[in-house]
């Protein structure tokens, strides 16, 4: 999709292959480590006496907050040529899943918070390397399916860690739910050590003139990032995507187990299901219409979540208005597919703007933005709104507060449409 220069891609198809589907695995252990907390915050509310800021700050602020501060050191590192990005993925792994399983064994709300600011300080080692790993191997033809291949382990582990986490959280207790889930990923982290493999350290990309510029500092490296305009409305798009995406995710399931009455099983299953299979279908789909579309004109690699998110928002206010769970949940089918069509494309789009050696930093910075704003604010914000209206609406109050976040969806749909405008003039001044 760039048409900057690019380093030759000699990887064996069976190479990449392996490569995609380990990192696929990866992200999805990534996203049940990090979403089973959702399904698991209102048992753990009621055993630890949680106020709703407080479920907020635990789900979002305590792991966005460590999780973005080590992300652009992290990704300045992968980009090394000397940086073997699969074994820094491996610690990565190994990292957030020991410290997930350390939440299980928590005795109050300040060692939860510590362990999951563990979880996030392990995860920050994850996308950006596999970004920089991804974009090395796949030409730029085929970027966006496979990185919206990848994005596939945000609806799946999502999915796997509602339904797992509620399912043990119902049988055997949330303390149990974590381990549970925590402890498996340790023994994958070996597999990526020993499997996965490097093209910088065993010749699987032809060095070319552009791979080997100067190292910058970091600093510059993010400015000239920042320096692109479309870069730039692509932050705003995808970090207030990411607010309401985090924000809505955890206040849905605690918005069924009050409002209609679920248990945390329950609501694991039934909106783990839709949100993780909707989830995975708009990922996909968002990947496949942005290299389809945007091999026409480019600008179409981000027409699809412009036009998505603002189809979801009327259908989405909606289900939140639903009498019964079962048609809340089938409405809610659409407005999951959509909101979920741009994970592919910003990434692409991201990787086309910028230098080879600032890929990790533009998904990084990408990846700061969103996860600070997106899962470090949404969930706390939602959580501090839902308190402020619990005197006038009571246990309805997070219906309301859901009320709001569906039509907010219409800011990153004004933002993916800009973003779209300036794309083909940012690519042009790079030939």
């Amino acid at each position: 999709m760039a048409s900057q220069p690019q380093a030759a891609v000699v990887a064996a198809p069976k190479t990449v292959r392996v490569t995609l589907w380990i990192l696929l695995i990866v992200y999805i252990f990534n996203f049940i480590d990090r979403q089973i907390v959702n399904i698991l915050a209102e048992p753990i509310a009621r055993d630890l006496g949680l106020s709703d800021t407080q479920i907020g700050l635990m789900t979002g602020l305590a792991f966005a907050l460590f999780y973005t501060a080590l992300g652009l050191p992290i990704a300045r590192y992968a980009d090394r040529a000397t940086t073997h990005r699969p074994r820094l993925i491996a610690v990565a792994l190994a990292t957030w899943s020991l410290m997930t399983a350390l939440c299980g064994l928590a005795q109050n709300y300040w060692q939860l918070l510590l362990a999951r600011i563990g979880v996030g300080v392990g995860e920050a080692g994850c996308t950006p390397p596999a970004h920089s790993l991804i974009s090395d191997m796949v030409p730029p033809e085929k970027r966006s399916s496979a990185l919206a291949f990848y994005s596939l382990g945000i609806p799946i582990g999502s999915l796997l860690g509602m339904v797992i986490g509620g399912v043990l959280a119902d049988w055997l207790g949330w303390r149990e739910a974590f381990l549970a889930v925590g402890l498996p990923g340790v023994a994958l982290a070996l597999v990526v050590w020993f499997v996965l493999r490097e093209p910088r350290y065993e010749g699987l990309l032809k060095p070319t003139k552009a791979d080997s510029p100067p190292e910058i500092p970091l600093g510059q490296a993010v400015r000239s990032v920042l320096g692109s305009r479309a870069f730039v409305l692509l932050l705003f798009a995808g970090s207030t995507a990411a607010f309401l995406s985090y924000g809505k995710t955890t206040w849905t399931t605690i918005f069924f187990q009050r409002t209609h009455d679920l248990t945390p099983g329950e609501v694991g299953f039934w909106f783990g299901v839709i949100n993780g299979v909707a989830g995975a279908a708009g990922t996909f789909l968002g990947g496949w219409l942005a290299d389809k579309y945007g091999a026409i004109n480019r600008r179409h690699v981000l027409t699809a979540p412009a036009v998505g998110m603002a189809i979801a928002a009327p259908i989405a206010f909606l289900a939140y208005q639903a009498p019964t769970w079962p048609i809340a949940l089938a409405l809610l089918v659409i407005p999951t597919l959509c909101n979920s069509l741009y994970y592919g494309p910003v990434y692409s789009a991201a990787q086309g703007l910028v230098p080879i050696r600032s890929r990790a930093i533009a998904a990084a910075t990408l990846l700061f933005f969103q996860n600070l704003i997106g899962l470090g604010l949404g969930p706390l914000f939602f959580g501090m709104l839902s308190d402020w209206l619990q005197p006038s609406f009571g246990a309805e109050s997070v219906r309301y507060v859901l009320y709001g976040a569906a039509f907010l969806g219409l800011i990153p749909a004004f933002f993916f449409w800009r973003a779209s405008l300036r794309f083909n003039e940012e690519l042009d001044q790079k030939d």
